[in-house]
């Protein structure tokens, strides 16, 4: 007890203190650039991937359209009257207002903060136009948001009115038509030769009449209005909106006429649905798991659709949406953090060589201290407080430089390297001046100093074993479960303490590769020293020499070999996602344009691609019929894969002039099938639940179902995963005939071919996809990281060159002097210098990007790149080797620098000063 009464506390000298940061300040001053330029980086790339993140999530939305939109709809009250009849209700439109409020109601403020002010949408069933030959449909439609419906201006007759004046009126169900007021637009009025006081001759699906009558014609204010894109017809006619060759025209509904609009019907006819649009700009990734929480919550709690009575029925994919942009965004996250702890990896091995050189000079005015009387806790504090002033004004001065390149500052990831900044100085300094006053005497027994020796061994086994067992481990971890969040629902973009671990692992492995490498170089310098004692040339001796002699100092090599592994790294991941985005544009359109005809594909498409094959500049031309979940039944369930129905003998080609994998089963579907009756075909699951020697039904109209046998593995169509592809002679053989709607274009003039075509077609082009990938916020953001981190890990690689030469230089260029007084002459001194330095230089050079590849054939699948690039499966890793040995050969250019350097500099040195060195 009284040992700890009496412990004081560190004594500091000052003057010392300020004596050594001047003497030393050069190392110090580079010291703290590397840990600003560092902390700069640190500070503000989690900030900016953060801030594209939440571009992401409103990019998401943006593309997603009306797919994100949460709707809700309810049945009306029954409008039974008590003679049997239909009751006219005049109050339906406050019926609809109170049914949007209470919609909104049940958002929740989260989600309604979130959404833009709800509209409601009363729809009428689509009525058949029955004067004229061409195929029209019509439908009458009310909209109403918080402030009432769009805005029109009536340059024709009135808006619609009321068909009665009476407040109370019953209509039996089978009695004449109930008329329905309607204003119609200037579009329509004008196709449709209408005008106010006109009736539209129009049938519903039975074939009854149905007495709609036109009150005006109107110009919309402002055709912008979110309203209108809930019932584009009301603008103008939509071609194909209810099937190939139709046209839809509509009318629209007023407060007065909406109740008589609900009598010219059937009573569960008209459709009454509250929209709700998401507000992308007000959406960021730390809210939408909430959000898509509260959209599960509310669909669960959702009525049936086979309930009567007025509950709410809700219905959205906003929660898809926003998982899948959270998920993709988890991706970004993980995989810049895993570039980022190389980087940090690498610049605390580069800060310790830094340290390792400070204490180097300083050991001579430490141990004077150490011989004068000084403690070694006073020494230990005095470091500590220098390198944490350096470090820490150092890391101020790279964060707030952060702050002004960045929304905001990231300080997590800078905290590694401010300690390592503050402690490694203090640890490698105290522990100099501690063995030079040690008074330890070396034993003169031999088993004593082999105890010794083992002793060493033992300790660097035991850290090499760690870090083994480390990054073993990391690496289970990532192939195990990924780096992506184990519940994405809450997920808030900050690493959680199970992500550590296989973040870690590419940094691990480069450890581990320099670890082996550190065994490996003595062994082979020791025996370079043996065949160059064999020869007759001296300078290879004093080289050979000089190599083993330095070989085993760990950190310069431990430094060279991880920053030039990492670097290739972040190359690699860099190039592959590069190269990704273009197979992912490929993949999803299919060729260089694609076209999804909306017209008659009965007779438009095979015309449409005879002239698409005949412009200049157009390679392969292939139809096929495409449907979306199209329904196919299996032995136990139904499925709804993409049926692709297509020549196999065109589609082969398309694929062999395409960057697109080939499909040599594409053969098998000509074939008979394996059965009696079956038609082949190729089948792709993401789930595995097609695959080959599948059994499945093609359901038909009016026809017995076509069977299927599944006799291989399809390939992606469009980006699709689950896919069946049948040969369209063997399905017509089977009576079914093809009816293609999309056309794939590959050549050059391709996009120009496809450009005006004359039909009523959705064209997608590649050029566009790729293009759209290569903006995509996360996508530009994880680039532009993988491109920084390669080129601060090199410049830190290339930084480790220059300090581990340094660290050597005082030793080397005695060695070196002395043997000057053998005969050598300054240019054979050069040639041994270079001997020492190169080694290591050459083997981090060869070796370092060959484990940056291992360690990226090991790690990218894991880090789920295919997120980010569009593609079915994840992306094989491209090696850009002019890339890689860019870096090989920028630390071979320096090192060859480094000799020439030192000789000027050391060329002034007095030989009898050297000679004198040491006494």
């Amino acid at each position: 007890m009284n040992r700890w009464l009496t412990r004081r506390l560190p004594a500091l000298h000052w003057p010392s203190i300020r004596g050594r940061g001047r003497t030393d300040s050069g190392p110090l001053l580079l010291t703290a650039a590397v840990i600003a330029a560092v902390a700069l980086l640190a500070g503000a790339a989690p900030v900016l991937l953060r801030a594209a993140a939440d571009n992401a999530v409103q990019d998401t939305v943006r593309r997603a359209g009306t797919d994100s939109n949460v709707l809700v709809d309810a049945n009306w009250e029954r409008d039974d009257g008590p003679t049997g009849g239909r009751v006219r209700m005049p109050s339906l439109a406050e019926a609809l207002d109170t049914f949007r409020a209470r919609a909104t109601d049940a958002l929740g403020p989260d989600l309604d903060a979130a959404l833009l002010p709800p509209i409601a949408a009363v729809n009428g069933p689509i009525l058949n136009i029955t004067d004229g030959s061409v195929p029209r449909t019509f439908q009458f439609t009310y909209l109403a948001g918080d402030l009432g419906g769009p805005d029109v201006a009536w340059i024709a007759g009135s808006p619609p009115g009321p068909a009665v004046s009476d407040e109370y009126v019953e209509t039996p169900y089978d009695g004449p038509p109930w008329p329905v007021q309607v204003g119609l637009s200037e579009a329509d009025a004008a196709a449709l030769n209408l005008g106010p006081g006109d009736r539209i001759s129009v049938k519903d699906g039975h074939g009854r009449d149905r007495d709609v009558r036109i009150s005006g014609i109107y110009r919309p204010a402002d055709s912008a209005d979110p309203a209108w894109r809930l019932a584009p017809a009301l603008l103008r006619p939509v071609p194909g909106a209810d099937g190939v060759g139709t046209t839809r025209f509509a009318g629209l509904l007023s407060r007065e006429s909406l109740p008589d609009a609900r009598l010219a019907v059937d009573e569960d006819e008209l459709r009454r649905t509250v929209h709700f649009a998401p507000v992308p700009d007000a959406l960021t990734w730390d809210a939408t798991a909430a959000l898509a929480s509260q959209v599960v919550k509310l669909k669960a709690a959702s009525g049936s659709s086979i309930d009567r009575d007025e509950s709410l029925k809700w219905e959205s994919q906003l929660d898809t949406v926003l998982r899948d942009a959270s998920t993709r965004n988890s991706a970004a996250f993980a995989q810049a953090a895993v570039l980022l702890a190389g980087v940090l990896t690498a610049t605390v091995l580069v800060l310790l060589l830094a340290a390792y050189l400070l204490v180097g000079r300083r050991t001579p005015a430490l141990s004077a201290a150490r011989q004068r009387g000084a403690a070694l806790p006073d020494l230990g504090a005095e470091l500590i407080i220098e390198s944490t002033l350096v470090s820490l004004s150092a890391a101020a001065v790279g964060l707030a430089l952060a702050r002004a390149a960045a929304p905001g500052v990231s300080w997590t990831w800078a905290v590694p390297v401010v300690l390592a900044g503050a402690v490694a100085g203090p640890a490698f300094g105290t522990l100099a001046a501690a063995r030079a006053s040690r008074d330890r005497r070396q034993p003169a027994n031999q088993a004593a100093r082999r105890w010794i020796r083992a002793t060493g061994q033992l300790r660097r086994a035991a850290v090499e074993a760690a870090v083994l067992i480390a990054a073993v481990a990391a690496f289970v971890t990532l192939h195990q479960r990924g780096l992506l969040p184990v519940a994405s629902d809450g997920d808030t973009g900050e690493l959680s303490g199970d992500l550590i671990l296989p973040i870690s692992a590419v940094a691990l492995g480069a450890l581990v590769g320099a670890l082996v490498l550190l065994r490996l170089v003595p062994l082979g310098a020791r025996f370079a020293l043996r065949q160059a004692l064999r020869s007759r040339r001296p300078l290879a001796v004093f080289g050979a020499a000089q190599a083993a002699t330095t070989a085993g100092r760990a950190l310069p090599l431990l430094v060279l070999v991880s920053t030039t592994a990492l670097a290739s790294f972040a190359l690699i991941l860099g190039a592959t996602v590069t190269r990704g985005m273009a197979d992912g544009a490929w993949s999803t359109v299919g060729a260089d344009a694609r076209l999804d005809v909306g017209a008659d594909a009965d007779t438009a498409t095979p015309a449409l691609a005879e002239r698409i094959a005949a412009a200049p500049g157009v390679g392969q031309v292939v139809v096929a019929q495409v449907t979306d979940s199209a329904r196919v039944f299996s032995e136990t369930t139904l499925l709804t894969p993409r049926l692709v129905i297509v020549d196999t003998a065109a589609f082969q080609r398309l694929l062999a002039s395409t960057p697109l994998p080939d499909a040599p089963a594409l053969a098998r579907l000509t074939a008979p099938g394996p059965g009696t009756g079956d038609v082949p075909a190729l089948v792709r699951s993401g789930d595995g639940e097609l695959r080959t020697g599948t059994r499945l039904q093609l359901p038909r109209e009016d026809a017995p179902a076509i069977r299927l046998a599944a006799v291989g593995t399809a390939p992606s169509v469009d980006g699709a995963t689950d896919v069946v592809i049948v040969d369209a002679a063997a399905l017509a053989d089977a009576g079914l005939p093809t009816v293609p709607n999309t056309v794939w274009v590959t050549g050059p003039g391709a996009a120009r071919a496809v450009a005006n075509t004359g039909v009523a077609a959705d064209v997608v082009l590649r050029a566009d996809v790729l293009r759209a990938q290569r903006v995509a916020p996360l996508t530009a953001g994880l680039l532009r990281l993988a491109w920084t981190a390669a080129a601060v890990l090199l410049a830190l690689g290339l930084l480790g060159l220059t300090l581990a030469a340094a660290a050597g230089a005082s030793q080397r260029w005695q060695t070196l002097t002395r043997l000057r007084t053998l005969g050598l002459r300054p240019r054979d001194v050069r040639w041994v210098a270079a001997g020492e330095l190169l080694p290591p230089v050459v083997v981090a050079a060869v070796c370092g990007p060959l484990l940056g590849a291992l360690l990226a054939r090991l790690t990218l699948g894991p880090l789920d790149l295919r997120l980010l690039t569009g593609q079915a499966a994840d992306p094989t890793a491209v090696l850009p080797w002019w890339l890689l040995g860019l870096v090989s050969v920028a630390l071979l250019a320096v090192a060859a620098t480094v000799v020439p350097v030192e000789s000027a500099l050391r060329r002034r040195d007095r030989l009898s000063e050297v000679l004198r060195a040491g006494e």
